[in-house]
């Protein structure tokens, strides 16, 4: 079964850029009927009479936004004014990007163009040893085998709307105030192990 991970940081402890009403139903409630709807889907599955098609759909979009969302939790933390990336990942975007700076910005268009639903992501692609800056269509995670996802923001309207309304640039923009790069730095590591 899937479980709802606890978070690492009490409801309030992310504003102002995340308010505790927002963060209250983004995990409480989205998250929460991601992990529900999945486990229903398995429940399905051990009964024996079930639609592979739509068992296959479902847990792809339940189980893609469970996990997702897991990710996303632990790359937050309490806002800072100055939130920079430190050891190897600061290392990795500086010779990718040639800056932090030049990275923010095409992390946030990348999330600022995602099309509806979706989720802005850093990869590490091993084949290539590089980082990826990639868009994920709603919860499905069609990355290519071996890729370690080091950072997600959530892009969904569910994860703004109260605290930002339409207004997802100022979302984006707090969303860098929150940053855990400690283990963003830590993903990276385990993915050059």
């Amino acid at each position: 079964m899937y479980k709802l991970p606890e978070l690492v940081f009490e409801y309030n402890e992310l504003e102002p850029a995340i308010s505790q009403k927002q963060l209250t139903i983004h995990h409480d409630k989205h998250h929460k009927a991601y992990v529900d709807k999945a486990n229903g889907l398995l429940a399905q599955m051990d009964d024996g009479e079930f639609d592979a098609k739509n068992i296959a759909k479902g847990l792809s979009f339940n189980v893609g936004g469970h996990i997702l969302h897991s990710l996303f939790w632990e790359n937050l933390k309490s806002p800072q004014e100055k939130n920079e990336p430190q050891g190897s990942v600061k290392t990795a975007l500086e010779e990718q990007f040639d800056s932090f700076e030049v990275f923010k910005d095409k992390f946030s268009y990348l999330a600022m163009t995602i099309e509806g639903s979706g989720w802005a992501a850093l990869t590490y692609c091993p084949m290539t040893e590089r980082l990826l800056l990639t868009q994920i269509e709603k919860h499905n995670l069609y990355l290519y085998p071996g890729y370690k996802i080091l950072m997600v923001l959530d892009m969904w309207e569910h994860a703004y709307y109260l605290d930002y309304q339409n207004e997802k640039e100022k979302y984006v923009e707090s969303f860098w105030k929150i940053v855990d790069w400690n283990k963003i730095n830590s993903r990276l590591d385990e993915a050059l192990r």
